[in-house]
């Protein structure tokens, strides 16, 4: 959607662009069934940070343990689509903490229409977030996890973003490099920056395994991007696959007019991959 900190990267943005997004709140699209689905329960959880106290969904497997997995949504917050996937990848195997990013300044919903909310409503909200109250929430909701019976401690934690939440992802590993052990990034946005903390200077202080699905207009509009999203995994010796999706910026969430449902699948798929294989 647009980068949390970052101004000069935000002004590369249109009014086309925020138009395109604005829109791109269609009608919540079931998604496809999980195959040998496990039986999962969800409840309402309050978290306590050294900012105040976060609203969040919380999905598990009713079978034992499963390994944890924090989820951070898009500019529209905590919503149905987001409480869809997070039961989706429970019913996958995991343990799966949906937060509200915004909580410091309203409940969820925080977007009055869901995906349909005007970007200008939302954006002041993103705006306020910093890379320190990103390490900060990220330690705590890592922690909250680690906490719940549900969640094997036995194991790596995985994270994942979608859009502004890819930085927020990465971050998170960094606050947690010891647990945070795969990072899922979607349609990230301002994933490379000419700041110090931009996300690609951050993976060396990460032990995560990443996965970053680039959305086809986020290319065009910055095609040097994978290629150093790439140098810096390399350069930190971290497994990952940085690939351009062919879909627009916003195509996994499925209450978004430009949901692509093949190609969030094969996001999908990608990231139980990644989990299977980092989640150790």
């Amino acid at each position: 959607m647009c980068d949390l900190n970052d101004q000069e990267e935000f002004k590369k943005y249109t009014r086309r662009d925020f138009a395109t997004w604005a829109a791109s709140a269609g009608v919540l699209t079931a998604l496809p069934s999980v195959a040998n689905a496990v039986t999962v329960a969800e409840r309402e959880v309050t978290i306590t940070t050294p900012d105040g106290t976060c609203d969040a969904y919380f999905v598990a497997p009713t079978s034992g343990p499963a390994p944890g997995v924090l989820v951070w949504p898009d500019i529209f917050g905590l919503r149905p689509a987001f409480r869809q996937m997070g039961r989706h990848l429970a019913e996958s195997g995991y343990s799966v903490l949906v937060v509200n990013p915004f909580y410091r300044q309203k409940k969820a919903p925080t977007a009055a229409q869901g995906a349909k909310t005007p970007i200008s409503e939302v954006l002041p909200q993103m705006q306020a977030l910093t890379p320190a109250m990103h390490l900060s929430d990220g330690k705590a909701f890592v922690a909250w996890l680690d906490a719940q019976a549900e969640v094997d401690k036995a194991r790596k934690i995985g994270t994942t973003g979608y859009c502004m939440g890819g930085p927020i992802a990465v971050r998170t590993a960094t606050a947690a490099p010891g647990r945070v052990g795969a990072v899922g990034s979607f349609h990230g946005a301002a994933m490379v920056t000419p700041a110090s903390d931009s996300p690609h200077r951050l993976v060396a202080q990460t032990k995560a395994h990443y996965l970053i699905a680039v959305a086809e207009n986020d290319d065009q509009r910055d095609p040097q991007a994978k290629v150093a999203l790439r140098t810096a995994l390399e350069a930190a010796k971290l497994p990952g696959e940085v690939e351009v999706y062919p879909a627009a910026h916003g195509w996994c969430p499925p209450d978004s007019q430009v949901y692509d449902a093949a190609q969030s699948e094969r996001a999908w798929a990608r990231l139980l991959a990644t989990f299977k294989t980092a989640l150790a």
